[in-house]
């Protein structure tokens, strides 16, 4: 056992915690869930449902496990007589009221009150089929939450996310006894920057949101880890995808990072990942001045050649939102060249969760500037830009809204999400490379090679069109702004040919003859580990589910 651990068993399961742990906890580490609904690990706590009681020999009567601390030597039994049949009261209060509305309730299949009626109830209830259940209309609380006060069975997780941990109290508890519902302040709306978060945090169908309302069942689902591309604070999200459309965006526990929640800016930023007007497979131009569908070893060598024999200046200027891989790749394209590299940070406003120390919306909209910059990228883009007039070969990593004049290779990278993009290319440049969807026509007297999501009107002129996944369609890897590197998953296909710019960039150094093929997005960020230092001793694999520092 740890030195200074508590020692108790829990159903017969020897368990150590530290001093100080609460017993729902402790009783985890034995594999064993108490029932709750009052109780969240994010929340204080408030013991008021009674549905996490156990018994505790020599305690007078039952415990609630969300507040009683391990004790030295402490033998608690959670599926005892006693503890069952008071669970089992507990529940038969909370069905008196509550509708049987599991068929349309956006809850079902995922719902607390649901699962523990199961393992917990009774097979029958005891009230007569003409019993009047109470009745509340549906109340609209804020933007994006809905409040139906007839499945509600008051835990007052909402109540305490608003009053402790966002510091906005616009919540309460209104009236008593059975008469009791959530009630919201009257000149309030429930429009904090955060305030999403109490959908998540209901136990049961109670407060939902609009925007998912009647979308999927829950057993319709696939989920799948990713990390929110809203700012630099780097939350980890889980991705909920149906039929490979993503659905909906909620938080998943990192308690290094956002602990147990996500703000509302990054739950929304999802519908970009669903675009229907997807490139599917790699397009060249053909003699009559028409693009036609090949395979990716002609189109690969068809751009390599346009790229063969470039020297001297090199400039990438790079959005922070493509991946560690990418950037690397992309940056390993212009090896052996005079290279100078930056980023151009979006700024917004910032959004403190105040009860949570260092979490927020940050100002910074950009998911991955911390990776662009431990890889050499710089934030001086006025420097770069001007660079960039003279340089052989400009490589552009997603949609920087500028005005770009280079005599040489122009290389345009991108994941576009629909943001007013302006590029254009000089009349002169001898190669441009457009990866993603610039809004703008792009004139030039050279070669385009457009790389991207969509193909827009002023790339239909590219000579050759290559098809990539945007980040619901790759896995691949983001540096937030504490230097914690985090990998995300692919939650759906790509469309069609479509590949991860990694891999298309890899697949174009390799016939260059400046590197191997890259199967998956491990291998090339261990590519990456090896050659850059700052990202020495790290490897995918060691990365993990909460991310790993440099």
């Amino acid at each position: 056992m740890a030195d200074g651990a508590v020692n108790l068993t829990i159903d017969g399961m020897p368990v150590s915690a530290p001093p100080g742990t609460l017993l729902i906890e402790a009783a985890k580490q034995a594999g064993v869930l108490v029932p709750h609904y009052c109780y969240h690990p994010g929340l204080p706590v408030a013991g008021l449902c009674r549905m996490c009681l156990v018994e505790v020999e020599k305690a007078p009567k039952l415990q609630i496990a969300c507040a009683t601390p391990v004790a030295e030597g402490m033998v608690v039994h959670t599926q005892s007589a006693q503890a069952k049949s008071a669970r089992m009261g507990v529940l038969e209060l909370l069905l008196i009221n509550h509708p049987l509305d599991c068929p349309i309730c956006d809850q079902a299949g995922e719902c607390e009150l649901q699962d523990f009626t199961f393992q917990e109830g009774r097979p029958a209830t005891r009230y007569s089929p003409d019993y009047a259940k109470r009745f509340n209309p549906v109340e609209d609380f804020g933007p994006d939450v809905l409040y139906v006060p007839n499945r509600c069975i008051l835990c007052t997780r909402c109540v305490r996310f608003m009053e402790d941990v966002t510091k906005e109290p616009v919540l309460n508890v209104s009236e008593r006894g059975d008469r009791a519902y959530i009630g919201i302040h009257p000149e309030a709306r429930l429009d904090h920057p955060w305030a999403g978060n109490v959908v998540d945090l209901c136990p049961v169908g109670s407060l939902l949101s609009k925007d998912f309302l009647h979308k999927a069942r829950a057993w319709e689902l696939d989920k799948t880890a990713s990390v929110c591309t809203g700012c630099s604070q780097g939350c980890n999200v889980t991705l909920d995808t149906r039929d490979n459309v993503v659905v909906r965006v909620r938080p998943r526990p990192n308690l290094l990072v956002n602990r147990y929640f996500i703000c509302d800016h990054g739950r929304m930023n999802y519908r970009w990942m669903n675009r229907g007007d997807r490139i599917e497979a790699p397009l060249v131009k053909r003699g009559g001045g028409e693009l036609q569908a090949v395979d990716w070893d002609e189109a690969l060598e068809r751009t390599a050649g346009v790229l063969r024999g470039a020297g001297g200046r090199a400039v990438t200027l790079a959005s922070p939102r493509m991946s560690t891989e990418a950037l690397f790749l992309a940056r390993e394209l212009c090896a052996g060249l005079d290279w100078t590299g930056a980023v151009q940070i979006v700024m917004g406003e910032e959004a403190p969760l105040a009860g949570v120390p260092n979490l927020a919306l940050r100002p910074e909209r950009a998911p991955n500037g911390t990776g662009a910059e431990l890889l050499g990228y710089g934030r001086d883009y006025a420097a770069a830009l001007q660079a960039a007039e003279s340089a052989a070969v400009v490589v552009v990593l997603d949609e920087p809204e500028v005005t770009i004049r280079t005599s040489g290779a122009l290389i345009y990278l991108g994941y576009g999400r629909d943001y007013a993009a302006a590029l254009q290319a000089a009349e002169s440049a001898a190669v441009v490379v457009v990866l993603d969807e610039p809004e703008v026509t792009i004139r030039t007297s050279g070669a385009l090679i457009y790389l991207g999501t969509v193909l827009p009107e002023g790339a239909r002129n590219a000579d050759v069109v290559l098809p990539i996944a945007n980040v619901a369609e790759e896995e691949g890897t983001f540096v937030n702004r504490d230097g914690r590197v985090q990998r995300y998953f692919q939650a759906k296909p790509a469309p069609g040919m479509a590949r991860p710019a990694w891999w298309v960039l890899a697949e174009l150094l390799r016939t260059l003859g400046r590197g191997e093929s890259l199967a998956e997005a491990g291998a090339a960020f261990d590519r990456l580990a090896r050659s850059v230092e700052r990202f020495a001793g790290l490897s995918y694999a060691s990365i993990g589910a909460v991310g790993a520092k440099p």
